[in-house]
């Protein structure tokens, strides 16, 4: 038995195993995804008694965090053969490929799990949901409409725009649009017998969605102008009458207040999963609550990456990362910083360091869930192997949750 990163000439061996397992994915669909996905991908293997018996994909995206970009691995086709299964397989898997990301710096992974408990072992963790709708045709019901087309490949850039226009504002941590992105994104939907919507006014784009219908019709990603909701809706219901179906599943963050009388709620949707690696680099991407210092320590326990069980130091001020013997000209410039930190309404950039003196333990799992806003301070103190003291709890609520996701990558 071995383990090991295929080279990217070897990435089609796996097609095999996949097929195997994952028997309700097209010939499309894979058609699509060994020309384009495996192109620039890492897989690594298990390879038993001369074949593939076992394989995990990291497929690469720009995650914007923030204002800084990281290149990130979206972990997707983990998958045993069924007589090779029970083996730790896919633990060998998980642990090599996030030893490697680990030694890349990158902050985290993410995924979307078949199953919430497959993944918790390993310290995964929920951060993100999606609003699942139903939209049923009404017969002969009049609605808004604007023109309506089919993206092609020449529309990349202008969806791109879109985004970053109206949208990439309101998140803090979201895969890049860019071109490339949409270009290859239509080719994604089209394997799976849809493709990209495109609502405009007056030659400019007003809203866009993804589409699929393999088994049944879903509508991923509707992003459009407020105004123009109703106008989406309509479109909604145009591309259910060309698949002849009378409704379709909304992949959305769609309130209540949102909704019109042909969608009805369906359920809250855990959609993806994250997994700290590197985690001194994720710190260092915080930043407080405006207006709020921050000064705390706290041990971290993960027993996978186990180059982050230490203890960290968290500050507002950067006073703690003068090495000794650095001049006064470095010393006056930091005073400057944290006079100018402490006067600011704005939220403030944080700064990290090892200590040796510790105010709290966290485990990595229950830390993911604190800093990704998915559980609060006091559900967090509840988790096994977490301890917090009550000035900890209360440094901690100032740091600003990385909250605001949008990760609906599929592949």
């Amino acid at each position: 038995m071995e383990v090991r990163l295929l080279k990217q000439q070897e990435h089609g061996k796996t097609r095999l195993l996949w097929e195997k397992v994952f028997q309700e994915d097209s010939k499309a669909f894979l058609d699509y995804y060994y020309f384009f996905k495996t192109r620039e991908n890492s897989v690594y293997v298990v390879e038993e008694d001369e074949e593939i018996r076992s394989m995990l994909h990291l497929n690469p995206f720009l995650i914007q965090v923030g204002e800084g970009q990281f290149d990130g691995r979206y972990i997707i086709a983990v998958a045993t053969e069924e007589s090779y299964r029970k083996r730790g397989y896919m633990g060998m898997l998980l642990r090599k490929a996030m030893q490697a990301m680990y030694q890349e710096k990158q902050p985290f992974t993410f995924l979307m799990p078949a199953a919430e408990a497959i993944y918790t072992p390993y310290d995964f963790r929920f951060v993100y949901d999606q609003n699942v709708w139903k939209y049923t045709v009404v017969e002969k019901q009049e609605q808004k409409s604007l023109p309506v087309s089919e993206a092609g490949i020449g529309d990349g850039a202008d969806l791109a725009a879109f985004f970053m226009e109206y949208f990439s504002e309101r998140f803090q941590i979201y895969a890049v649009r860019d071109e490339q992105y949409y270009q290859t994104m239509l080719f994604e939907q089209q394997s799976e017998n849809g493709g990209i919507e495109i609502l405009k006014r007056s030659e400019k784009i007003v809203g866009c969605f993804l589409y699929g219908d393999e088994d049944g019709l879903e509508i991923r990603e509707p992003l459009y102008l407020k105004e123009y909701e109703t106008e989406f809706w309509a479109a909604v219901g145009k591309i259910c009458e060309k698949h002849g179906q009378k409704e379709a599943l909304v992949y959305a963050g769609i309130s209540e207040e949102e909704k019109i009388g042909t969608v009805e709620f369906q359920k809250k949707k855990p959609t993806i999963m994250v997994r700290i690696l590197h985690l001194e680099s994720l710190l260092r991407l915080l930043k407080t609550k405006a207006g709020e210092q921050i000064d705390c320590s706290f041990a971290v326990l993960d027993s996978i990456l186990t180059q982050n069980s230490r203890v960290w130091k968290l500050q507002s001020s950067p006073i703690g990362e003068i090495e000794e013997g650095e001049d006064t000209v470095k010393e006056a410039d930091v005073a400057k910083e944290v006079e100018k930190q402490r006067s600011s309404d704005c939220e403030t950039k944080i700064y990290v360091r090892e200590t040796e003196d510790s105010e709290g333990v966290l485990s990595i799992a229950a830390l993911t869930s604190l800093l990704f806003g998915y559980k609060s301070v006091e559900e967090v103190a509840e988790e096994p192997d977490v301890f917090l003291s009550e000035r900890l709890m209360g440094e901690l609520k100032k740091i600003q949750p990385l909250d605001k996701i949008y990760l609906n990558e599929i592949v």
